[in-house]
């Protein structure tokens, strides 16, 4: 039987059991978008009728846009781009940058590479608000199908199972994931049943799997064709899943949970949702629902509610994962990071993160106040993402993979113009509602470029007021203070100059350790750091060492760690009771920074007080840590 590795080598798992979570984590939005994504696309205000002709025109759409959109591109083309196992739009930039990095003529295309990176993450935070709100919506509306009386309390249970799902986050995944994969089973075999069930009494409908119909749906209606695709591209949401999280489970896995039961169970609901429209038009109003027995709508609503409870999770903790890597590379301040579970490190929760969330969810839950309404704000920003990751994958297939050259440009260029027909669709949305996850997306954008270009501009002014540590080491030599026991440890951000925390302590209290070590922690442009090249150490004299730490954006950084990889490879008896850490919490005044206008440097000076302690960013023990602060400018 086959196996796969799991997060411990002590473990294989059957390429089934793989399978089966994978469906439970990367399916869980696309797959829960039969709830009301066909719904959509026959809703009247686009004026299209119900027509044999249309219906069939509009399953043609979604069946083909769910073959070429993520089966073609995703699941064929975009999960090969593998950076050391992991996937998703900032893993996807570094290997744009490593394929930049080998075209000499490309370089100056580096900056555009970071920007798109940025720019698909960024929407990403957008889809995550709206994703559970539509979801968990669209699910308890099925109230009003098994009784119209129970109407009034759909808000209510929607936002009491939105707060225990934000809840439950601080004791981690693990603790629901277990009912994941087969509950996303069940809920894709009930799929295709309900859909096989009214396929069986409408065959014609299967006629739809003829591409002709899509390209006759959008000549004949081709004034209403944009909005129409706008709504049809609710059944592709959830589709850039199967990328960003092709890391905790591998491509294997995820393309045959794809191909043998997400894709077949979708066409089949849509397919049955269509076949009932076309049986009995009246059934348009909420053709999910209606597909099943009066006897099975109660059941099928919870059902619904628990599918929608996982795909509301999915894009939570991919919140949760693209927080951390924002931050180890360097576009986001430090927040506290909570580790859910010893065994598997992607399994984190963020606890700033996780509150905004679910501020914002519940605020578009009451003002929105249905799932057809939310359809307009949903959309826009994971077909922006869809682009980005088009273009992206393109640079890696050109600079990294080789591939022809005539055949990348075909394949590019196909896929970005129907992922550019699909922003030109949601366009319309904008002004209905699509403002919502623009405006959320432009704020985090604000944010990554305001504090990545306020550390940059800070330590340079930090940079122009520091002593080279050369110096300050010859000076040793002329006047040696004070030597105390143990390990004295100073995050700095380079290992040329003498850190903050280490002058002042000198200053004041007239001391220095016997063993002194300057450490730059630096992140990478890969998920994980071989362990050969973790630790780089220098003695420098006088019992003073400079170290470099490298951890990739996948990894938490563990100074500790690093410290026992450190006396490991240089022979030194370094205690964890006698080793202190000295950081240093540096701020910079506003109005400091010339090359930043008013508002955002006051935007920075406000992100860094409210960041986070660095010795949790470094695991630091607290009864080691001695902070220091630091005013620049």
């Amino acid at each position: 039987m086959t196996t796969l590795a799991t997060s411990s080598p002590d473990h294989k798992l059957s390429l089934g059991t793989v399978m089966l979570s994978a469906l439970g984590v990367v399916f869980g939005d696309i797959g829960t978008s039969p709830l009301y994504a066909f719904k959509e696309t026959i809703n009247p205000e686009h004026g299209i009728g119900l027509s044999p002709e249309v219906v069939l025109g509009l399953l043609s759409l979604i069946v083909w846009g769910l073959i070429f959109v993520v089966t073609l591109k995703y699941v064929v083309f975009v999960l090969r781009a593998d950076n050391d196992g992991e996937g998703g739009i900032l893993s996807l930039q570094a290997l744009a940058r490593q394929a930049l990095g080998n075209m000499k003529a490309a370089r100056p295309w580096w900056a555009a590479v970071g920007v798109l990176g940025l720019i698909g993450g960024a929407m990403f935070y957008g889809d995550s608000l709206i994703t559970p709100a539509i979801s968990v919506l669209s699910a308890v509306e099925g109230l009003e199908v098994q009784a119209p009386a129970l109407q009034p309390a759909v808000l209510p249970v929607t936002v009491t199972i939105l707060v225990a799902l934000f809840w439950i986050q601080r004791r981690g995944t693990h603790v629901v994931g277990r009912i994941f994969g087969p509950v996303m089973l069940l809920w894709f075999v009930v799929l295709a049943l309900g859909g096989l069930a009214q396929i069986a009494r409408e065959p014609q409908v299967v006629q739809a799997l003829d591409p002709r119909h899509a390209l006759r749906f959008l000549f004949t209606h081709r004034y209403q064709a944009l909005p129409v695709l706008g709504a049809v591209f609710l059944a592709f949401t959830g589709g850039e899943a199967l990328y960003a999280d092709m890391g905790h489970f591998g491509a294997r896995p995820i393309r045959l949970a794809w191909l043998f039961i997400a894709l077949p169970a979708l066409v089949l609901n849509y397919f049955g949702q269509g076949a009932l429209v076309l049986a009995d038009p009246a059934a348009a109003d909420n053709p999910f629902f209606r597909l099943y027995p009066p006897w099975s709508v109660m059941p099928m609503i919870v059902l619904a509610a628990l599918a929608t409870v996982i795909a509301s999770q999915a894009v939570i903790s991919g919140a949760f994962s693209i927080t951390a890597q924002a931050m180890r590379l360097g576009y986001l301040p430090r927040m506290r990071i909570v580790q859910t579970s010893g065994e598997a490190i992607g399994q984190i929760y963020v606890p700033t993160v996780n509150w905004l969330l679910m501020t914002g969810v519940i605020l578009i839950v009451l003002g929105f106040r249905s799932s057809s309404a939310l359809s307009a704000a949903y959309g826009i920003a994971v077909s922006v993402t869809m682009v980005t990751t088009t273009l992206l994958a393109g640079i890696v297939a050109f600079g990294l993979w080789k591939w022809n050259r005539t055949a990348i440009v075909v394949g590019v260029a196909a896929f970005a113009a129907v992922d550019l027909g699909f922003v030109a669709a949601n366009s319309f949305k904008v002004l209905e509602g699509g403002w919502l996850t623009l405006g959320v997306a432009a704020v985090v954008m604000v944010i990554f470029t305001t504090w990545s270009k306020g550390r940059e501009l800070g330590l340079a002014v930090a940079a122009a007021e520091r002593l080279p540590l050369d110096s300050f080491i010859e000076s040793l030599a002329l006047h040696m203070p004070h030597r105390v026991r143990g390990t004295a440890v100073f995050p700095n951000a380079d290992v040329e100059s003498a850190p903050f925390a280490l002058l002042h302590n000198l200053k004041h209290n007239q001391v220095l350790h016997d063993r002194v070590v300057v450490v730059k922690v630096e992140s990478c442009d890969t998920p994980r750091v071989d362990a050969r090249q973790r630790i780089e150490a220098h003695e420098c004299g006088h019992g003073i060492w400079t170290m470099v730490a490298r951890h990739g954006f996948m990894e938490r950084p563990d100074l500790p760690e690093y410290m026992r990889i450190f006396a490991y490879q240089n022979a030194l008896a370094v205690e964890a009771m006698t080793t202190s850490y000295f950081v240093t919490r540096a701020s910079v005044s506003p109005g400091h920074m010339p090359r930043m206008n008013p508002l955002r440097q006051a935007l920075f000076a406000w992100l860094q007080r409210n960041a986070g302690r660095a010795s949790d960013y470094f695991q630091l023990p607290d009864n080691r840590v001695v902070e220091m602060g630091q005013r620049t400018g």
